[in-house]
């Protein structure tokens, strides 16, 4: 019996007959090409056999499909754009989201549970005065760095907007991750500090995809991305684990600068300097703006973000230089 079921096995292959039925997989099934007969004919008895095999954990005795190869199975459907969708085996789908107005929801990297409007009320004018030995190094040592940003992008805020948000992203990814494995090596709880560092780290993330949707790195630009994040992410990480007042305390003095750099940005725009275009797609569903929003509207809200941002960093080093955890102090959650 085996012996014939093999035969006519091996004999469907060399006459080109379809066995795509009989396969079991969980990504998209593409029609036997020539090639494939032609690998299966020269695998031999073994081929023969793992094939047979296959196909009889598909099917039953009657050729009929199992329940298990039912649940194996899977159709292909095509989205609104034409491209292929496959079902996930392990029933990972993206859920159907709608706007307010019915619409689908067409992003993949937030939800609209997650977006908010951002709160124009802040003080943009706070400053830090530094008193302290750490407090003044960290101040001279922002101010050095500004000083060789302004000069590499001059008038360019668009670039340097660029560069700032990728520089800005890092601090809190490092210091949520320095408080987490704390966290797990302590068996203590954060007080929400992990939470409010790796929203931070995200919003500054969204801050960089809505930039980079008005501004196309040159390579050089790329290049220096990369030097700059590579070095930056590492001594920022030294710097954590050594003093985390200093390090929060420098985060807040580069927020402080980074305010400064939106206000420039937006007094070009208003000047006329820099052409007041379209928000993008990106910023109107984030921040919540009207549909009609400009440029200006997105500059305001990512400036008001990073004032926030100066706030809680520097809320979290006077907490480190008052001998107390960051555990100790509500986490400013969702303060954005």
């Amino acid at each position: 019996m085996n012996r014939v079921v093999l035969k006519s096995v091996i004999g469907g292959l060399a006459n080109g007959r379809n066995f795509n039925r009989y396969i079991s997989t969980a990504v998209a099934v593409r029609p036997l090409e020539s090639s494939d007969v032609l690998r299966r004919r020269s695998d031999g008895f073994l081929g023969a056999f793992q094939w047979r095999t296959r196909m009889m954990m598909s099917t039953g005795s009657t050729g009929e499909t199992t329940p298990l190869a039912e649940k194996e199975q899977k159709k292909e459907s095509s989205n609104d754009n034409g491209s292929v969708v496959v079902s996930s085996y392990w029933g990972i789908q993206r859920p159907k989201i709608k706007r307010e107005d019915g619409t689908e929801w067409p992003w993949n990297c937030f939800k609209p549970w997650e977006t908010y409007e951002a709160d124009l009320s802040i003080d943009l004018s706070k400053h830090h005065v530094p008193k302290t030995f750490l407090d003044k190094t960290a101040f001279r040592t922002v101010k050095s760095l500004r000083v060789l940003s302004d000069l590499y992008f001059q008038k360019r805020h668009g670039c340097h907007a660029m560069m700032l948000e990728t520089v800005a992203a890092v601090p809190g990814m490092v210091g949520g991750m320095m408080l987490h494995l704390k966290s797990l090596r302590k068996f203590e709880h954060s007080g929400g500090w992990i939470k409010a560092l790796l929203e931070e780290a995200e919003n500054e993330r969204m801050h960089l995809m809505t930039v980079v949707e008005l501004v196309k790195p040159a390579w050089h630009e790329r290049l220096l991305v990369l030097a700059v994040q590579g070095v930056f992410f590492n001594a920022f990480f030294v710097l954590y684990a050594l003093s985390p007042k200093l390090a929060h305390r420098v985060v807040g003095y580069l927020e402080e600068e980074a305010v400064q750099s939106y206000t420039d940005y937006l007094k070009d725009i208003e000047n006329g300097k820099i052409e007041n275009v379209k928000a993008p797609a990106i910023a109107i569903d984030y921040w919540r703006l009207p549909k009609d929003a400009t440029l200006h509207d997105v500059i305001t809200v990512i400036r008001a973000d990073e004032a926030h941002h100066r706030d809680v960093n520097h809320f979290a080093s006077d907490i480190h230089f008052q001998g107390k955890e960051l555990r100790e102090a509500p986490a400013p959650v969702g303060y954005h």
